[in-house]
Parts: structure tokens; C-alpha cells; sequence
């Protein structure tokens, strides 16, 4: 994040989030309204009842990339933010798919979290899934786009 600051979030689109990285001389005044009983603060996401494990560190991610290819699986890696509302929308689709899919490995970053190991990744919006083979990216998809994400997974799954 070379020379950042900060960042400016925003969900303009219903399935997309955008993440703005801030130079250090730039300024942004933000005005936002939010409804009663709504915090500013975000709970983080919500995957209970899957098979989703949440990297917390660039050790997890490097472990869990070598247990996958040690045991052939592909990797679904959902980079996200807890207060991105498309997030919250596709986060129990994507545990559900966790537990319908075990031949595949899914995981899921914190852009916030993990903001220098997100940016190698050239995380432009959240939701992003990469789908992982060996290590190596195999396919992307950008948005919480729940009918292209399942049609994907389920390509990935049938196949392994």
C-alpha cells in the first residue's frame, strides 16, 4: 500500500464494493447518514455452520495453500470486508457451499485485516473469489454475483 494512508470504502452497485486507496496528501471529507439502531462499526462476517476458514495471517494462507495442494484440492479464496453490505449478503451462500462442496477448500480474507498481503492481490472491489489450482489462479470472479459463484464452484466441485 506504498504511500497510503487510508482508504475510502463504498458500495455503489448492489453486488459490488469498491476499495480506494488514498494517497497521503489527498483528503476526503465523508457525510454519511445511517439509519436508527445501525453502528458504524461492522460485526465481522458470519460463516457459521460451514467449512470456511477465515486466514487471520499470512502463515495461515501459506498453510492452508499447502494443505490444499498437498491433498489435491482447489481453493476458493473470498477476499472481503465486514462492512461491505454485498459481503453480508454472499457470506452464508458461500458457507453453504463450503459444506456442499468438502473436495474443494474455501477461505476467506479480511481486506481490512490483511491490508498488505489484499493489495498483492490487486484487490480493486470486495467481494473478489480467486480459484486456486496448485497455487496458481485458475479464474476470478469480481462480485457477489450468487448465480455466477455457484455455477463456478459447482464446475470446480463436479470436476475434482
Amino acid at each position: 500500500m506504498g504511500g497510503c494512508v487510508g482508504k475510502v470504502s463504498s458500495c455503489l452497485l448492489p453486488n459490488l464494493c469498491f476499495v480506494l486507496e488514498l494517497p497521503s496528501d489527498f483528503y476526503v471529507i465523508l457525510l454519511s447518514s445511517f439509519g436508527q439502531g445501525r453502528s458504524i462499526v461492522e460485526e465481522k462476517l458470519d460463516f457459521k455452520g460451514g467449512n470456511v476458514h477465515v486466514i487471520t495471517t499470512k502463515e495461515d494462507w501459506d498453510q492452508k495453500i499447502e494443505e490444499a495442494n498437498k491433498d489435491g484440492k482447489i481453493v476458493v479464496a473470498n477476499f472481503s470486508a465486514s462492512w461491505c453490505g454485498p459481503c453480508r449478503v454472499i457470506a452464508p451462500v458461500y458457507a453453504e457451499m463450503s459444506k456442499t462442496y468438502p473436495q474443494l477448500m474455501f477461505l476467506t480474507i479480511d481486506v481490512d485485516d490483511l491490508m498488505d498481503f489484499s493489495s498483492t492481490w490487486d484487490i480493486r472491489a470486495t467481494p473478489t473469489f480467486f480459484f486456486l489450482k496448485n497455487g496458481q489462479q485458475i479464474d476470478k470472479l469480481v462480485g457477489a454475483n450468487k448465480p455466477e459463484l455457484e455455477k463456478k464452484v459447482q464446475a470446480l466441485g463436479d470436476g475434482s
